[in-house]
């Protein structure tokens, strides 16, 4: 069964992925300790959702980012070093740096990670790891 969530546009793309989701907040510097050149296991321990698992190349459903101010500057390393989500997807509204990190991997690297917020407590409540998600440009995310 495919449902349809509606979210604000940060960063556009197309794509279609398999889902990891947190139900708390991801903490980008914790959880990118160990970013290797193609590989990313999430090291934040306080994660229990996303901990030992890999992030690189999936939908990252999550509600928000929390961390320090580094955030946006570890995503944008991510994408750099080729170990970045391959798309991020917020049920609640994007913080700056988040946002300021998924625009300057889209801006300067080859690396873009397309990147919805908004898509509300459904949204993270439907969604489960493995689903994939199907991201359109405007906005729209299916979820099957």
């Amino acid at each position: 069964m495919k449902k349809t969530f509606k979210g604000r546009v940060v960063v556009p793309g197309t794509c279609k992925l398999k889902a990891l989701v947190s139900r708390t907040g991801f903490n980008t510097l914790a959880s990118y300790k160990d970013c290797k050149e193609g590989k990313n296991i999430c090291t934040d321990q306080n994660n229990k959702d996303l901990y030992g698992k890999s992030t690189v190349g999936v939908a990252l459903c999550l509600p928000q980012t929390i961390g320090s101010t580094t955030g946006g500057m570890v995503l944008y390393n991510a994408a750099v070093t080729n170990c970045s989500p391959g798309a991020l997807l917020f049920s609640k509204p994007i913080d700056s740096l988040a946002a300021a990190g998924a625009i300057l991997a889209d801006v300067w690297t080859d690396n873009s990670m397309p990147t919805i917020d908004s898509l509300g407590d459904e949204f993270l409540d439907y969604v489960k790891d493995g689903m994939t998600i199907t991201i359109l440009e405007n906005g729209v995310v299916e979820v099957e």
